[in-house]
């Protein structure tokens, strides 16, 4: 299927304001992704198993786990986020609470305005994922962002602190916290070991902690 010939095609590279990338994504139901990142169109290259695959579904397990422990904390994968009028990107995973949050469902199904966390994958540190796309949800507020590098085996995890990312640290059994989700924690050595299990009793403890079980009463209600 090609794009309609009213609509010119979506390309790598063009500059667009949202409602034309809007128009020309719709126009092409064949694409599977593209994301706008302060003005400019993004196409990621077809995936690898080992460098994307893999460790998305890893960490989908670890965001669904929280979240079924936490109702009021709603997770999404690959769904277009409209931040501002130059960014609309299409985060691998998200957390964002359901009422009272930054962000809201419209009326298209989008979700308008930051979640709360983003969880994205990328090849290395030279990624968009840490350059463009890091200030473009700093800018819009995103309170937490978290870049598996899959080629460097590192975890990035930013908290919005004013109006500055600041990396996290692990604690001393290299378990990472979540600020804004308590009982949110992440064992890095379970990801780069690609151990589900273990990353799964990391929430598991996180969520049985008297931190977690605050937030999740002040979420449902």
């Amino acid at each position: 299927m090609t794009s309609s010939p009213q609509v010119p095609p979506l390309c790598a590279g063009d500059r667009l304001a949202r409602d034309e990338f809007e128009r020309r994504y719709a126009a092409m139901p064949q694409l599977k992704k593209a994301e706008l990142i302060e003005g400019v169109v993004y196409m990621p290259s077809p995936v690898r198993h080992t460098h994307h695959g893999s460790p998305h579904a890893l960490l989908t397990a670890w965001v669904v786990a929280y979240a079924e422990a936490t109702p009021g904390v709603e997770t999404s994968s690959d769904a277009t986020v409209r931040l501002d009028l130059d960014n609309e990107p299409q985060p691998d995973l998200m957390l964002r609470l359901e009422r009272g949050g930054s962000s809201s469902v419209d009326a298209d199904g989008y979700i308008d305005g930051p979640p709360e966390l983003v969880v994205e994958v990328a090849a290395s540190s030279v990624s968009y994922d840490l350059h463009q796309k890091l200030h473009a949800y700093r800018r819009n507020g995103v309170r937490e962002y978290l870049v598996f590098r899959a080629v460097d085996a590192a975890v990035d995890w930013f908290a919005l602190r004013g109006s500055s990312y600041e990396r996290l640290l692990a604690d001393a059994s290299g378990v990472l916290h979540s600020v804004l989700f308590p009982g949110l924690w992440l064992d890095i050595d379970a990801l780069l070991r690609r151990d589900p299990a273990a990353m799964r009793a990391a929430v598991v403890r996180g969520t049985a902690t008297p931190e977690h079980a605050a937030f999740a009463a002040r979420v449902r209600s």
